[in-house]
């Protein structure tokens, strides 16, 4: 059997026990082989896509999995999915609470949100806690959460501050939800985030509206995307958010038109019900799924040069790209530079000498050395694919 017949056995049965699991359908599981090579392997790309706990969990129902070392690593992220959750829930209502209490306006994101429309809550894992603020309150958030929660702060980005409990959860607190221009026009629909949210009675935490939680995380899934990949989770939550909860498309679709993030948003709306629902296979969707499981949950350095040398006209147009950050981005990471223009030189050479004691040396070698072998096909692909997605 050929790689590529094996990979799209694995594919079905991971997606056949998702749609078992979340997507409420009976039809039976079907395990092409019971081999140790296939469970390892599928194992293996469900761990990678943090979906283990969900492909293990339907396995186990349906006494699939024989009993071994695999079945035990699928047992230990089912019982990991369900601690994640219980100990990410605590962390968010504390938060929760001591927001209220200080009357900030919040927003609750993403899989704070997400997993409510999951059969169960533990079946939508997150790494993280995301809430976004206004950045006026940006440093007294931060503050309460350090003197009253013992929150550990760390470094503040171009659009969020990072932030530990003592229990090691991850909270991102966003003040912004435009990240560095990343997806160009896309990003000015979100710059209304607080016009389309509305205030829950009694507290200070906001809930976003259908349409513009509906195009955040279109958003959020396109900037991933043209990083290198983000994975299947989205996907299903896209299946998720179109058949649990009740969505105005007209209203979704006028934002998605807005952002220039339409045509994107079909096609992974097509990708999810090709996964969920077994629909066929465009040459499209077909391309999206062979780029997107050769990333798992964040995507490859050689998804991301790929896309990023069409996206930017070619390999030496890239590596300039990463070598003169461009203001709008600088800026951010060093907000001195902020107003000051003409420094913009002397803070380029800034972080060129701060470079070697970031650790990401290795990491950038391997990017020269991708970004030089990578061929024309691949290329031409890439830009295909961006092109029909409207992502160039």
């Amino acid at each position: 059997m050929s790689k590529e017949a094996i990979v799209k056995k694995m594919i079905q049965t991971m997606t056949n026990c998702i749609r078992y699991e979340v997507c409420g359908q009976s039809d039976p599981i079907v395990v092409p082989e019971d081999s140790v090579r296939f469970w390892s392997n599928l194992y293996q790309l469900s761990k990678s896509h943090d979906l283990a706990h969900l492909v293990g969990d339907a396995l186990i129902k349906n006494g699939l999995l024989p009993d071994g070392e695999i079945k035990s690593k699928f047992e230990k992220q089912l019982m990991m999915a369900v601690y994640r959750y219980e100990r990410i829930n605590y962390e968010l209502n504390s938060v929760r609470k001591a927001l209220n209490k200080a009357e900030i306006p919040f927003i609750p994101l993403k899989g704070s949100v997400l997993r409510q429309y999951y059969p169960e809550p533990w079946m939508r894992t997150s790494c993280d806690i995301d809430i976004l603020i206004h950045e006026r309150d940006l440093d007294r958030a931060v503050s309460l959460l350090v003197s009253d929660l013992s929150y550990r702060k760390e470094l503040k980005g171009s659009h969020d501050v990072s932030l530990f409990s003592q229990s090691g959860v991850h909270l991102e607190l966003h003040y912004s939800l435009i990240e560095e221009k990343s997806i160009g026009q896309a990003e000015s629909v979100l710059q209304t985030v607080w016009e389309n949210a509305s205030p829950i009675d009694g507290t200070s935490e906001y809930l976003l509206s259908d349409e513009m939680f509906y195009y955040y995380h279109i958003a959020h899934m396109a900037k991933h995307f043209v990083g290198g990949g983000c994975g299947i989770r989205p996907f299903l939550d896209i299946w998720v958010l179109n058949h649990c909860k009740n969505g105005d498309l007209e209203k979704r679709n006028v934002l998605l038109v807005a952002g220039g993030l339409d045509s994107f948003a079909a096609s992974a709306d097509r990708l999810s019900q090709v996964w969920f629902d077994g629909a066929e296979h465009t040459e499209l969707t077909a391309q999206m799924e062979q780029y997107l499981l050769s990333g798992g949950v964040y995507g490859t350095t050689e998804n991301r040069v790929s896309v990023q040398q069409v996206r930017k006209g070619g390999k030496f147009r890239y590596i300039l790209s990463r070598i003169w950050i461009p203001y709008n981005v600088l800026k951010f990471r060093y907000p001195s530079l902020e107003g000051k223009k003409i420094l913009l030189p002397f803070y380029e050479v800034r972080r060129w000498l701060a470079f070697p004691f970031r650790g990401n040396v290795k990491r950038s070698v391997h990017e020269l050395k991708v970004n030089s072998t990578t061929s024309k096909d691949e290329q031409d692909a890439a830009k295909r694919m961006l092109s029909e997605l409207h992502l160039t």
